[in-house]
C-alpha cells in the first residue's frame, strides 16, 4: 500500500517507515519545514501551511496516512500554548481539509497521547471509553485534533482511526526525554567523565511504557485493521516507575549514583500515574513481543555509542 508518514524524521517516524518498507509497502516520508531541526531527504512539510500540506498530499497520493508531525513536548506546551494548538490541533486541521481533497479514500491514523485521559482514578487502566480531561496545553491539543480527525469521519469519506499511545522508549528519542536523558548522564558517570549524580525530575510517577518497535507494529496492524471513527489504545498495561527505570538502568551498567531533583525537570500538572488497557487493540491479534529492558538496553548502547565509549 501507498503510505505517507507526516513527521518521518522524528523518533517514532524513523522506526515506522522501515517498518513499512520491512513488509512491501511504499513510503513517502514528509519531514520537518526547513530551519525547525528537519532532516535532509523526505518532503518538506509544514502542517501550519495549508498550500503546503496541500501539495505534499497531491505529490503522495496516499492511501493510508499516518499523522505524526506535531510538538511532543509536554514541558514546552505550557511555555508555548498556542503554538502547540496551531501546530497540533489547526495543523492536524489542515492535514484532514488537504486529504478529503487530495485523498478522500485514504485511511488515516491521527496519532494521539496518553496524556489526553490526564489524572485517572487511583489504581485505574484507561480504556478507550475513559473521558479525555486533559491538564497540559499539548494533551488539549491533542483531544482538539481527535475531535475534528473523528469530526472529518462522520462528514466525509475519509476512514479516521484515533490512536491513543502510552509511553514508547527506544533509540532515536530526543536527549530531552527521561529515558535518553537517564541514559546518556549514566554513561557519563560509568566512564567518569561526570560526578556521580544524577539531574532527576519527579521519580516516583507511573507510566506505561512499550519498546518503540512494538508501537509501530501496532500502527501498522491499525492502518489495515482499526475501526474508522474508533479510538484505540497502544500500551502494554503495565506500570512502571520512573525511578524503577532509572534502577534497572544503573543496574545494567553497573554504576551507583545518587540522585538530585533538578526543578528544571518537573513537570507543571504533574499527573501521578498513567496506565492503560490495550484489550482493544489486543483483539486484532497484537500483543507486545519486545520488553522494556530490551528498550533500555537499546537505549544505554546507543548513549555509549554517542559518547564514543563502545561497549
Amino acid at each position: 500500500m501507498r503510505v505517507l508518514v507526516t513527521g518521518a524524521d522524528g523518533f517514532v517516524g524513523k522506526h515506522l517507515c522501515r517498518h513499512f518498507r520491512e513488509q512491501g509497502d511504499s513510503v513517502t516520508e514528509a519531514h520537518g519545514p526547513p530551519g525547525r531541526g528537519a532532516s535532509s531527504g523526505g518532503m518538506p512539510l509544514d502542517v501550519t501551511d495549508p498550500a503546503n500540506v496541500r501539495a505534499v498530499l497531491d505529490a503522495a497520493r496516499p492511501e493510508v496516512i499516518v499523522h505524526l508531525a506535531g510538538l511532543s513536548s509536554v514541558a514546552n506546551s505550557h511555555q508555548e500554548p498556542s503554538r502547540a494548538f496551531a501546530v497540533n490541533a489547526l495543523g492536524t486541521v489542515n492535514l484532514l481539509a488537504a486529504a478529503s481533497a487530495a485523498a478522500p479514500k485514504a485511511r488515516i491514523l491521527l496519532i494521539g497521547s496518553a496524556e489526553m485521559y490526564g489524572t485517572l482514578p487511583a489504581g485505574a487502566r484507561a480504556t478507550e471509553d475513559f473521558p479525555l480531561r486533559p491538564v497540559s496545553p499539548y494533551a488539549a491539543s491533542k483531544v482538539s485534533a481527535e475531535v475534528a480527525g473523528l469530526q472529518f469521519n462522520r462528514a466525509t469519506s475519509l476512514e479516521v482511526v484515533a490512536v491513543r499511545p502510552f509511553n514508547h522508549i527506544g533509540t532515536g528519542q530526543a536527549p530531552q526525554f527521561v529515558v535518553p536523558s537517564f541514559a546518556r548522564q549514566v554513561e557519563a558517570i560509568r566512564t567518569g567523565r561526570s560526578p556521580a549524580t544524577l539531574k532527576v525530575g519527579d521519580l516516583t510517577v507511573t507510566r506505561d511504557f512499550s519498546h518503540v518497535d512494538d508501537v509501530v507494529r501496532a500502527y501498522r496492524l491499525l492502518a489495515l485493521q482499526g475501526r474508522p471513527g474508533e479510538a484505540y489504545n497502544v500500551c502494554s498495561g503495565e506500570g512502571r516507575t520512573i525511578r524503577s527505570l532509572l534502577d534497572e538502568l544503573l543496574e545494567m551498567a553497573g554504576v551507583t549514583a545518587a540522585v538530585e531533583v533538578d526543578q528544571l525537570r518537573l513537570r507543571q500538572a504533574e499527573i501521578p500515574s498513567l496506565v492503560g488497557d490495550s484489550a482493544k487493540l489486543r483483539k486484532l491479534g497484537w500483543q507486545p513481543s519486545r520488553t522494556v529492558r530490551d528498550a533500555l538496553r537499546d537505549v544505554l548502547q546507543e548513549a555509549r555509542a554517542a559518547a564514543g565509549t563502545g561497549g
